[in-house]
């Protein structure tokens, strides 16, 4: 660990270190450092920073005063202005909301019951905030059990699903095939008949989901073809002009260069997804793996420079009369 991060580690603990022993009166040091996931000596060396610590001014009457030297107990005699936790931020509660609501969403063996509690209350403390920053309140369970249970009795989904711009909500007929969790978000997988093909369904965007009917062999719409492993990892070439791609997509670093280009590896779950997101960067990301789906790119993007070439019909405004 660097040297700044040992300074903010510390500087937490000290922070918290004062109103804890203020509750917790007359604990012994080593009690205090195993609590605090520290050396008995680590604490020590805190305790004798503290007690020079204090408001403007400086003078015995303006610093924290610890006795912990005496009987092997720790007495905070007088805490200064440490005497309640600090509150966290606006910034920081809405910080905390989002990763519990995130950590709702993902399937495993969490005390959901703590989470909610959690979560209600830290909405309740932070009060009146920001309600653009406020994700909406989509019963995650539910979605989850309804879901699994089609899975597990091979059941048609309808779903109504939000885009991705939170502005549009479609309807879909959904035959689901798997569950999957990839960085941090829980999706469900499954061919949309309205769309004819398979698709990949992020589970916090199911604004609504019921169970139909059993999906038989003759009313499926899922060929064996289709019935296959959708998820694979790519990897990707960025040059600097798009590095922050890397903070919109869920890509990781694999490798930096010293120009500014980066490797990363993307999870993808549909192939066209793919391809339109690196013709979308504008030359600036190569594809590098799967080789098919680098060819794909390859031919896709002589088509679209092909169309540049066509002759403007009759008519129609030619590029320069356009207006922008």
């Amino acid at each position: 660990m660097s040297a700044t991060a040992n300074s903010i580690t510390r500087l937490s603990r000290l922070l918290a270190l004062v109103p804890w022993l203020t509750v917790n009166d007359g604990v012994s040091v080593a009690e205090a450092a195993n609590h605090f996931d520290v050396t008995p000596d680590q604490l020590e060396k805190d305790l004798w920073l503290l007690i020079v610590c204090g408001l403007p001014g400086h003078g015995p009457d303006q610093l924290v005063d610890i006795d912990f030297w005496d009987d092997g107990r720790i007495h905070v005699l007088d805490p200064q202005t440490l005497r309640r936790p600090l509150r966290i931020s606006p910034a920081e509660a809405m910080s905390l909301l989002v990763a519990l609501r995130l950590l709702a969403q993902v399937p495993g063996s969490h005390d959901r019951a703590a989470l909610v509690s959690a979560t209600n209350r830290l909405q309740l403390a932070v009060g009146d905030v920001d309600a653009s920053v406020v994700l909406d309140d989509i019963n995650v369970d539910v979605v989850l059990s309804n879901v699994s249970k089609a899975l597990q009795e091979n059941r048609l989904l309808n779903l109504r699903y939000g885009g991705a711009g939170g502005d549009t909500v479609t309807e879909r007929a959904v035959e689901p095939l798997r569950l999957e969790a990839t960085d941090g978000r829980t999706y469900l997988e499954g061919f949309c008949r309205s769309a004819g093909a398979v698709r990949t369904f992020r589970i916090d965007r199911i604004v609504e989901v019921k169970i139909g009917d059993v999906i038989t062999a003759t009313d499926s719409q899922v060929s064996e073809i289709r019935v296959v492993d959708m998820a694979f990892t790519a990897r990707v070439l960025l040059q600097p002009q798009v590095r922050w791609a890397l903070d919109v997509h869920p890509m990781r670093v694999e490798k930096e260069h010293s120009d500014g280009s980066v490797i990363a590896s993307i999870a993808a779950h549909d192939s066209a997804w793919l391809v339109r997101l690196i013709m979308s960067l504008r030359g600036y990301a190569a594809l590098l793996e799967p080789a098919d789906l680098r060819n794909l790119v390859k031919m896709e993007s002589a088509a679209a420079l092909a169309a540049y070439d066509q002759p403007t019909p009759a008519g129609a405004p030619g590029r320069q009369d356009m207006e922008v």
